[in-house]
């Protein structure tokens, strides 16, 4: 008994040792794969990573001084994911206190990382002769980009205006040839004229989808028909009126051209009496509508009261109508009859006659009509309570000075708030005139 006893034993203690030993070998397994796992990641190429996306929230001049700290951080400053996108900002220091890019970050830019630029604007933040040059002194030496965007913004006129043609246009051809899959082109206020714009086309016709041109006089119809007639990707457009024609239309109309999203058409007169209008076709506007139907036709009107005889003669397509100057109650009441695709309208003043009967006529045929401005316009108080009880809860912005509402019979001043914001569904006031 005592010798089975001691066996059992034995082989008791024998298999707990090997039960330990098993144990002790999945133990140095699992640590073995714990250590593999802590060991895989590459800490260096992580901690850059980590830094690159802090640097990508930091502003420029933030970013500069971090990139001081270290040479990991120095190096991650100059990674070509931080230059796609730059925007340079021109001022003369001597004569603003203006914020301006450093011209050694500029000489920087353009020696290490033209070749990464994707993305970019020049902004004249002064109307300085000297501020345009240098923005066309940085295009010109952008030989090895491949731009995506371009942006040539001007705060204060005339800037771009002011240098000769022939250097602005030498600059923007370097970018135009180079670039080769330009998107988006801004150039308002800039002499860009119709042999660049057919350089632009040569180069970048497949990949256009945006062009901002309005205020180049020295470009025509015909430029402009050129672009809409190679470019078939173009699905927004902002120019002036006078390059606006039948022949662009039907252009942007055919079969090859994709369906334009948003057309924007400044009417400027700066001279009264000086400036001729054109008359567009209705069936060109047919033509247009029919092949882009959700397109924004955006259209802003700086004109004198004698130069409307042209416009809102018959149904044209318009969204969105803008009035910078005094428009007359008789315009305005052409302006219901023939604009029932009209989802927004600013009207800036009208002079003293009150507007009751256009803006019920606007109202019963602009069924999409959803946000109303309306500045120096005199209008009754029951007319402006009618017209948003007919356009309904549909307005989302409504905006009148209270200066301009007239009391009636039937609503004080006191009283019309209550009866638009019942019609509105939302509380509304009046706009109070500024006091200063």
């Amino acid at each position: 008994m005592k010798r089975g006893r001691k066996s059992n034993e034995a082989n008791s203690v024998q298999s707990s040792s090997e039960d330990t030993t098993e144990k002790e070998s999945k133990r140095h397994k699992v640590v073995e794969k714990k250590t593999t796992v802590v060991q895989s990641p590459d800490w260096a190429n992580l901690l850059q990573d980590i830094i690159l996306q802090v640097f990508q929230y930091l502003p420029l001049l933030d970013r500069a001084h971090a990139s001081q700290v270290c040479r990991s951080w120095n190096q991650v400053f100059h990674m070509p994911d931080l230059w796609r996108c730059f925007e340079f900002e021109l001022n003369q220091p001597a004569t603003s206190n203006l914020r301006t890019t450093h011209p050694e970050l500029i000489k920087q830019i353009i020696k290490r990382h033209s070749n990464h630029l994707q993305y970019v604007s020049f902004k004249v933040v002064d109307s300085s002769k000297e501020s345009a040059e240098a923005a066309c002194d940085i295009l010109s030496q952008l030989v090895n980009c491949s731009l995506k965007t371009l942006g040539l913004i001007s705060t204060a006129r005339p800037s771009f205006m002011d240098l000769p043609k022939s250097h602005f246009i030498s600059a923007l051809t370097v970018v135009f040839v180079n670039s080769k899959s330009l998107s988006s082109l801004k150039i308002d206020d800039t002499p860009v004229d119709d042999p660049s714009l057919k350089v632009l086309v040569a180069n970048n016709s497949d990949t256009l989808k945006l062009l901002k041109m309005s205020s180049c006089p020295h470009v025509s119809p015909a430029g402009i028909l050129c672009v809409a007639d190679q470019c078939h990707g173009l699905r927004e457009l902002a120019l002036n009126y006078h390059l606006l024609s039948d022949e662009l239309l039907l252009a942007l109309s055919s079969e090859k051209h994709v369906r334009l999203e948003h057309l924007r058409i400044d009417v400027v007169s700066e001279n009264p009496g000086q400036t001729q209008f054109h008359t567009i076709q209705k069936s060109s506007w047919d033509a247009f509508i029919k092949h882009s139907p959700k397109v924004n036709l955006v259209m802003y009107f700086f004109l004198y009261e004698e130069e409307f005889d042209p416009f809102f003669r018959y149904e044209i397509p318009v969204t969105h109508l803008y009035f910078g100057r005094s428009v007359s109650k008789d315009v305005l009441g052409r302006v219901g009859m023939t604009c029932p695709r009209l989802v927004e309208l600013v009207v800036c003043a009208n002079g003293l006659r009150p507007l009751d009967e256009e803006l019920i006529c606007i109202a019963e045929r602009c069924k999409y009509l959803s946000a109303v401005g309306l500045g120096e316009c005199e209008v009754s108080c029951s007319a402006f309570v009618e017209f948003v009880k007919m356009c309904g809860g549909r307005l989302s912005q409504l905006s009148i000075m209270e200066e301009v509402l007239i009391p009636d019979q039937k609503y004080s001043l006191e009283q019309i708030h209550w009866e638009v914001s019942k019609h509105l569904g939302r509380v509304w006031f009046p706009d109070m005139m500024p006091t200063w």
